[in-house]
């Protein structure tokens, strides 16, 4: 034991040490507190600067939907010229306009007697706007209403109460007790701890493989085994590699913890976002970490044993990475089918637990026996990748040249 406690030590030392801790460690909440900001940036200003020509046969329908398409905080700065009734002159103008770029497109509608819903067309150069195709249907349909509304009677005031928004207050229930949410905040509280989760679970997996890889290509096993075991070796590795990952994760955690404690996440929260999260859930956040790490780790440190080069490693990255790109595939049936069953067995699959048991649980706190059950299958899993990892380790670190193929693996775990 004292063996691999040195190794895990000599491990641990090295790699918090290294620039590339430091950089990961302040770097990685940067580059999510960006992401944030952006996304909350481009959510307030979806229309901001654009510039939109509405052409019509009828004046007062298209002054009704430019009045629409400025309407509200987040389209205020739209610019928006109408020309009804408008002439061929017009259109030509507005085409040579659009192909300077002076304009981002040019919406025509053409209102037919006797006919509610008018003929809309929308011109521009990007076909992939549809934030700016949203807003023109949400426009042109409010305008439609207003019209039929106000044709059948009805004032401008009333018009304005009936079309007016309704609030939906949320609210959850936790442990018995009804309490407010914020089904953003859930959200993106959920995705955050799930992408955390496999970024760091994969990073370091991944590390302790290039470290097998290193060690490999140096010859400095050969002398490393004089004196300890191939397992001890595997142990200390995972050991000390494992609380690189606890440190920064704890880093990380101390620093939103500070952050949530601020005044302007106390303003923010005020508004009616919130971060639910709650001493259980950091919890098992910790606990996922070290199993989703150990299962990370154990197959990279035997893929490693296998191959003579990191580009070799490089090439099972997939095998690593397939498990993410199905949990996060699968966010949005998740989040809104929190308890179905394909939901129920893909957070019980180990590969995939850590992540999609986070997902569930921003969305429906999943039932104890199910958090225990996948804790218990995540933790038998690398049981048996530790039996399997420790006879390929065992053989394959001394084995140069190339890459070992499947019956040899397979005759190396029958022989150790």
């Amino acid at each position: 034991m004292r063996n691999v406690w040195l190794i895990a030590k000599r491990e641990y030392i090295e790699r918090v040490r290294s620039k590339a801790f430091v950089i990961t460690t302040v770097l990685v909440p940067l580059i999510v507190a960006g992401l944030i900001v952006i996304i909350i940036f481009s959510s307030n200003s979806e229309a901001a600067g654009k510039h939109i020509a509405i052409t019509s046969n009828d004046a007062a329908f298209a002054q009704a939907v430019q009045a629409r398409m400025t309407h509200g905080k987040k389209n205020s700065e739209m610019r928006v010229d109408v020309y009804a009734p408008a002439t061929d002159a017009d259109h030509a103008h507005l085409e040579s306009e659009m192909n300077q770029k002076k304009i981002e497109g040019v919406l025509t509608l053409t209102v037919k007697p006797g006919v509610v819903q008018p003929t809309a067309t929308y011109e521009s150069h990007d076909a992939a706007d549809f934030v700016t195709t949203g807003i023109l249907e949400d426009a042109v349909d409010r305008a439609t209403t207003e019209r039929e509304l106000a044709g059948r009677g009805m004032s401008a005031a009333e018009v304005d109460t009936l079309l007016k928004n309704v609030h939906i207050e949320t609210l959850q229930s936790r442990n018995g007790k009804v309490e407010k949410s914020s089904a953003a905040g859930t959200f993106w509280t959920a995705y955050l701890m799930a992408f955390l989760l496999s970024f760091t679970s994969v990073m370091y997996g991944m590390n302790v493989g290039r470290s097998v890889i290193e060690e490999k290509t140096s010859r400095i096993f050969e002398v490393m085994l004089a004196t300890v075991r191939p397992e001890e070796m595997m142990a200390g590795k995972l050991i000390g590699v494992g609380a690189v990952g606890m440190t920064q994760l704890l880093i990380w955690i101390v620093g939103a913890a500070l952050l949530l404690a601020s005044p302007m996440a106390v303003r923010a929260m005020s508004n009616g976002f919130t971060v639910p999260i709650n001493g259980l859930e950091v919890f098992l956040f910790c606990v996922y970490f070290l199993l989703g790490y150990l299962f990370n780790s154990v197959l990279s440190a035997a893929l490693a044993a296998s191959v003579s080069t990191e580009q070799e490693l490089n090439q099972f990255w997939p095998v690593n990475v397939i498990p993410i790109w199905i949990s996060f595939g699968m966010i949005s049936y998740i989040i809104t089918n929190p308890n179905s069953w394909l939901s129920v067995a893909v957070s019980l699959f180990p590969p995939t637990a850590p992540i999609v048991m986070f997902l569930r649980m921003g969305a429906r706190m999943p039932p104890a026996w199910q958090i225990l059950a996948s804790v218990l299958l995540l933790a038998l899993s690398i049981f048996v990748m530790i039996w399997l990892a420790s006879r390929i380790y065992r053989v394959g670190i001394l084995m140069y040249g190339k890459r070992a193929t499947l019956p040899e693996i397979v005759r190396w775990l029958r022989y150790s």
